[in-house]
């Protein structure tokens, strides 16, 4: 199908910066939302992305402005009416999105493709309650937009094929790196991020060390940021949204530590409320070391700081993942280098190519002797296709096969 208009359902920062992802690709879209000041910030922030793009060279004031005329911004559904390809990118409420949808059915073409920019919600789920299954569709962005590449495509159950390829097509067209994942909460990516952000949290609660020290030792490890710096960036009230849902779905190895919570009652929700884990402005994060105080107090286990805390459990989601049939191993890696800039040792590496430098017997006893730590259990528990893997002797790099081939030389 030829993508003749795009529209975007929400004009708060994602639903801003997808629709200017669209313009800069020359294709007209339509922005709504409820709010008129919503609809002027939107419009004032993909001003300021292209104004940049000005400032540097690499754009005309004259390009500027054609590509802004490109965008519509209504209070309405009435322009929605000839619109081919239509993202939902409002909060993460699964009534929210469906009510979204049920209204854009009564006017939207039936060939129209109504895609979610949800990070975990079921896709399944959306469209059997909006009444378009096989026309609904996961395509998951990530922050910020206008520069990350990578872009999740999530079928739901029902999605027709030819749903699938043109939204492959259509996050192409936008020069973005399309990933099919099968449909499970959190995807791909924010999946595999949860047990990373997850430990580091754990260890900071623990006193095993500080939010800078575990920050920069994952930094120096490769990350493009620290966990710390990541999670304010995205939001404590966002991650522990998320966590609460993907505990529900997975079960206790998912749970969100107490001090991601006891943060977001006090209102420290990251960056955009200048407090998080860290203090921002005249902020400091002397609130979030009495929290810590607080809980250690009571007597929890201390628990130990390494990088390994971090990336063995990342790398065990990785395994579960392929286990389960989520997504192929290279669109694994792919995705972390594409979606987070996932380095090792100064080359673009994902989780399981990580694991086969390693040794996947490495990574195996580092996880089974987690799992019995005092501080640790059942969220180290390894995957049974890891143990399969090492039990098989595929150990990684050292015996040429790991989880992907290795030339020997």
């Amino acid at each position: 199908m030829y993508i003749f208009k795009a529209g975007v359902v929400g004009a708060g920062f994602m639903g801003a910066e997808i629709a200017q992802v669209i313009s800069f690709s020359g294709l007209p879209v339509v922005v709504k939302d409820i709010d008129p000041a919503m609809l002027r910030k939107a419009e004032d922030h993909i001003r300021q992305i292209y104004q940049s793009r000005v400032d540097k060279g690499k754009m005309t004031a004259g390009e500027l402005r054609d590509k802004m005329d490109l965008i519509e911004f209504t209070l309405d559904y009435d322009s929605f009416a000839d619109a081919d390809f239509i993202i939902e990118a409002v909060p993460e409420r699964m009534d929210l999105k469906v009510r979204v949808f049920q209204e854009l059915a009564q006017v939207a073409p039936e060939t129209a493709i109504f895609a979610s920019n949800t990070s975990a919600l079921s896709i399944s789920e959306m469209g059997y309650k909006a009444g378009r299954p096989e026309r609904t569709i996961g395509l998951h962005f990530f922050s910020p937009a206008h520069v990350m590449k990578l872009v999740e495509v999530i079928p739901g159950l029902d999605t027709a094929q030819d749903v699938i390829d043109d939204t492959v097509q259509f996050a192409e067209s936008l020069r973005k790196i399309p990933v099919v994942v099968k449909e499970c909460p959190g995807f791909l990516v924010n999946r595999l991020l949860a047990p990373y952000l997850g430990e580091a949290m754990f260890a900071l609660q623990e006193g095993a060390a500080t939010a800078t020290e575990i920050d920069e030792a994952m930094v120096e490890f490769g990350m493009p940021m620290g966990p710390f710096t990541l999670l304010d960036f995205m939001g404590l009230d966002v991650s522990a949204h998320a966590g609460e849902y993907m505990a529900s779905e997975y079960g206790p190895r998912f749970q969100p530590p107490e001090i991601l919570k006891r943060l977001v009652a006090m209102g420290r929700y990251g960056e955009k409320t200048g407090a998080g884990f860290y203090g921002y402005g005249e902020q400091t994060d002397e609130p979030v070391k009495q929290v810590l105080a607080e809980i250690q107090a009571r007597g929890i286990p201390r628990g130990e700081f390494s990088v390994e805390r971090l990336i063995f459990p990342m790398i065990n989601e990785a395994a579960l993942i392929a286990q389960e049939n989520i997504a192929s191993i290279p669109d694994i890696d792919m995705a972390m280098i594409a979606g987070t800039g996932m380095t090792y040792h100064g080359e673009r590496m994902g989780p399981l190519a990580i694991a086969d430098e390693y040794g996947l017997d490495v990574v195996l006893a580092g996880l089974e002797r987690m799992l019995r730590e005092p501080w640790g259990g059942e969220r180290f528990r390894p995957a049974q296709f890891l143990k399969t893997k090492v039990r098989a002797g595929h150990l990684g790099k050292k015996t040429g096969r790991g989880f992907h081939e290795h030339l020997n030389l």
